[in-house]
């Protein structure tokens, strides 16, 4: 995912649990941390002046009614489906409704997640046929949902509209609901999100690496993974690999 670049190479602050909570229910951008640098080097040689960048990191707070665009149509709907279903209702399912930069995100309580995606793809007024992806972040100062699984829906029927859906887990617990039962081609991206992020996925028919060997150590997007690397040969020079070059020790 496109999300788990951004600070990787940053110093990032510790988020206390409570400020997480907080960040769950303001309706205002919340900052989650603190990133100084660009490159993560820290012992000069840079010129560019990105390396004294500091600035906070902002994440969209839960939005109000109207969301505007269909959004309200999709939430109304969604409501009603898991209300006729008798299951669960929205607010018990739906920890918060986001929109931002005119994308619709709902933060799911991964208890309910298949009687989410179930109303989502069965209902004549949602019919969301095609779950388009599964990707992992990984936000190591969020104490208490530091692994983030996102999933990007699409309905071919209601023309073309999207929606996200969005759940967290503790690092050391790792563990969230699969949807290959209801979205069987949620198969091999579940299993990428595992093997790169470490996310487990519970009742997957077979969560086993898709990229890397299977002996492999580790989970390679996470940002506490080692950076590592190879030396390359390029045109009789070598480049050695990132942790081992003069600026990164």
């Amino acid at each position: 995912m496109t999300s788990d670049a951004q600070g990787e190479n940053a110093a990032l602050s510790g988020v206390t649990e409570h400020e997480v909570e907080e960040h769950r229910e303001q309706d205002g951008p919340v900052q989650i941390a603190h990133r100084t640098g660009m490159f993560g080097s820290s012992l000069g040689g840079d010129t560019t002046g990105y390396g004294g960048l500091d600035r906070p990191i902002f994440f969209p707070g839960a939005a109000t009614p109207p969301y505007g665009s269909y959004f309200d149509e999709i939430v109304d709907h969604l409501g009603r489906a898991l209300g006729a279903a008798g299951e669960v209702s929205f607010d018990d399912a739906v920890r918060r409704v986001v929109v931002d930069r005119d994308e619709l995100t709902l933060f799911v309580d991964p208890a309910h997640m298949l009687s989410v995606v179930t109303a989502l793809r069965d209902d004549p007024a949602l019919r969301f046929e095609m779950c388009m992806s599964v990707s992992g972040v990984h936000y190591p100062q969020e104490t208490g949902a530091e692994l983030h699984a996102v999933y990007e829906f699409l309905s071919i029927t209601n023309g073309s509209r999207r929606v996200r859906i969005e759940l967290t887990t503790a690092d050391d617990d790792r563990h969230l609901p699969s949807i290959e039962p209801v979205y069987p081609s949620a198969n091999w991206h579940e299993r990428e999100t595992w093997d790169m992020f470490g996310i487990i996925f519970d009742g997957h028919p077979a969560l086993t690496r898709i990229l890397m060997p299977d002996d492999w150590p580790g989970h390679p997007q996470r940002k506490d993974y080692p950076l590592g690397g190879i030396p390359v040969e390029y045109k009789g020079a070598t480049v050695p690999p990132p942790d081992d070059r003069r600026s990164y020790r």
